[in-house]
């Protein structure tokens, strides 16, 4: 049942990381196996930065370990050893369509596609298209952007588990 996914935001310092270390540590609590999680970058400015303190902080505070990693950009190898590839927001996608071109697989999803319709975080948006996961680079909200990849990743992970 194991899956291989790539969680995918701008720099891979923030939001991919917490979503890779958030999964690891919910399939790990159901003692599923098989999986191969990782996390990447649409951009290169972050490349070899490890994981940022807030998204450190956060993850400790909730009992999540953080292992040190470095930053990499997403490539075109990525899309084929990976089932699925998940990105935090539209730009993402953006950037994920013109590094891989065109998913014929349809392997590339928003992560809150994923989060049951009953999330309180909400997961569409007033215009009705699934909500993106706030950057606390930008924000400095880590707990908002831990809720919302928290309900991503545990949906997702159901998602897997029922399919």
């Amino acid at each position: 049942m194991g899956k291989n996914i790539t969680f995918v935001c701008h720099g891979n310092i923030c939001r991919s990381p917490m979503a890779e270390f958030v999964m690891k540590h919910l399939v790990r609590q159901r003692g599923l196996q098989g999986f191969c999680i990782t996390s990447c970058a649409t951009s290169t400015e972050e490349i070899g930065n490890d994981v940022h303190h807030g998204t450190k902080r956060k993850l400790a505070q909730v009992g999540i370990p953080v292992e040190h990693r470095e930053a990499r950009q997403i490539t075109k190898a990525d899309y084929a050893n990976n089932d699925l590839i998940i990105a935090m927001d539209y730009e993402n996608l953006y950037y994920l369509n013109r590094i891989l071109g065109d998913d014929t697989e349809n392997k590339i999803h928003l992560l809150l596609e994923f989060a049951p319709e009953s999330y309180d975080g909400g997961v569409k948006s007033r215009h009705g298209k699934i909500k993106e996961i706030a950057d606390p680079w930008y924000t400095g909200n880590f707990d908002d952007t831990f809720d919302d990849v928290l309900a991503g990743c545990t949906g997702l992970l159901d998602f897997l588990c029922n399919n």
